[in-house]
């Protein structure tokens, strides 16, 4: 049987369960997917030297880690070329790109500066999506940003705030898609603080100042990440999720982003995105593999990928949460990662849109709980790999492990050689 008539065949499968593959396979090709540059280069990014600081951390020693602008789009395109569906592109501040002999500290950074960013997302019919540095830099006094004591350095990365504000909007302006501004910041205590409070009113304060930039809420989508802890602030986080939900409930136009990886063990964000759909009109979501904490694992698919990507489906959020990758791992062949990770969340959002959620949803209003279990399990076997490779298909891309054939040869020719 030709991969062509398996695909009719589990075609007609989910037919009887009421799914439209077509419609399914349709739908996705729609929904844009932002990719992290950072897991090409360990997070290392263009305007420091020296290790990371600031609770991000990086391990492995993988060969290949690209070192220049360029080499990251190589590589990064050469994932492109594996990955079927929509894109965009999702850049940390310290990735802008200078001339020769050119250097802007980070609060003075201006459009131009990511001007090659933009032409290579354009060329590939990309949208940007940003994120401010607040961590690996010198101003980041004693552990802290945009909630130290010191004015000085609170200023410098208030600065930062609003000069990644005016740059999200020329991203969103040059390629005609909204940019997700991201606020994420390491601040924190290693041991318990003696003032808790004092912190987060710095925070709310800095990142009030932050959206006082003039920017045209259409095109520029600012968010507030929270995480529980991190390297280095295992006592105290200022960015707590408290904070940050709060923050975002009480600023209009400002958006909570989940991180999946920035909670405890047994919280799950599948539980949490249909929770944050009844009151924001938008979320944003970072997708990761917490395999203990914030370890920022390839994304596979997994059981929790899969729920995540089911509640988004099934709440009708495909247009409400703004979903991007971020995780990155040194000890694999990096562009391997990105494509893998791409390739299982496009797998879970496949898998949910092959769901019969509102059969199902009947089945609990019903009260019929038995025949909801067999149900959801039944379909655990349900013929989605012949859904996946005719979606590849149709998107040029391999629909199998072939793919790696290609990682495999550039690595050889290309990887090898830095």
């Amino acid at each position: 049987m030709t991969s062509k008539e398996r695909y009719e065949s589990a075609k007609e499968m989910y037919k009887e369960i009421g799914i439209d593959t077509d419609a399914a396979i349709a739908k996705l090709k729609e929904v844009p997917v932002s990719l992290h540059c950072w897991q090409g280069d360990d997070v290392t990014g263009f305007d420091h030297e020296g290790p990371l600081t600031g609770g991000i951390q990086a391990t492995g020693n993988y060969p290949g880690k690209a070192r220049t602008p360029q080499e990251l789009m190589d590589d990064m395109d050469q994932a492109l070329r594996l990955m079927p569906g929509k894109k965009k592109l999702n850049l940390h501040a310290c990735y802008a790109v200078f001339e020769k002999g050119e250097y802007a500290d980070r609060d003075k950074l201006e459009p131009r500066h990511f001007a090659k960013w933009v032409e290579f997302a354009r060329e590939r019919n990309m949208g940007i999506d940003f994120n401010p540095t607040f961590f690996s830099h010198e101003k980041v006094k004693d552990g802290l940003t945009l909630s130290s004591p010191d004015e000085a350095t609170r200023k410098f990365w208030i600065d930062h705030g609003k000069a990644c504000i005016r740059i999200s909007e020329y991203f969103a302006k040059e390629t005609g898609v909204p940019c997700v501004m991201n606020i994420w910041i390491g601040d924190g205590y290693k041991d318990v603080p003696a003032d808790r409070m004092g912190p987060r009113l710095r925070y709310k304060d800095s990142i009030e100042q932050i959206l006082s930039e003039q920017y045209d809420k259409k095109l520029v989508k600012p968010c507030v990440e929270s995480k529980v802890f991190g390297i280095g602030v295992e006592s105290y986080t200022v960015g707590s999720g408290e904070f940050t939900l709060s923050f975002a409930a009480s600023h209009e136009g400002c958006l909570p982003l989940m991180d999946n990886g920035h909670y405890h063990p047994t919280e799950v964000v599948s539980d949490k995105i249909p929770a944050l759909l009844c009151y924001y009109p938008e979320i944003a979501l970072h997708i990761t593999r917490p395999v203990r904490w914030d370890s920022d694992h390839v994304v596979l698919f997994d059981d929790e990928t899969r729920e995540m990507a089911k509640e988004i489906v099934r709440c009708e959020g495909l247009d409400r949460v703004y979903m991007a990758l971020d995780y990155f791992d040194a000890g694999i062949n990096r562009v391997a990662a990105w494509t893998v990770g791409f390739r299982s969340w496009q797998k879970a959002l496949l898998s949910a849109l092959c769901t019969p959620n509102e059969a199902l949803r009947r089945l609990q209003e019903e009260s019929r709980l038995t025949e909801l279990m067999i149900m959801q399990e039944e379909l655990k076997t349900y013929p989605l790999g012949d859904i996946w490779a005719e979606y590849c298909r149709q998107c040029g891309v391999p629909e199998d492990k072939s793919w790696f054939e290609d990682i495999q040869k550039y690595e050889a020719e290309v990887l090898m050689y830095r």
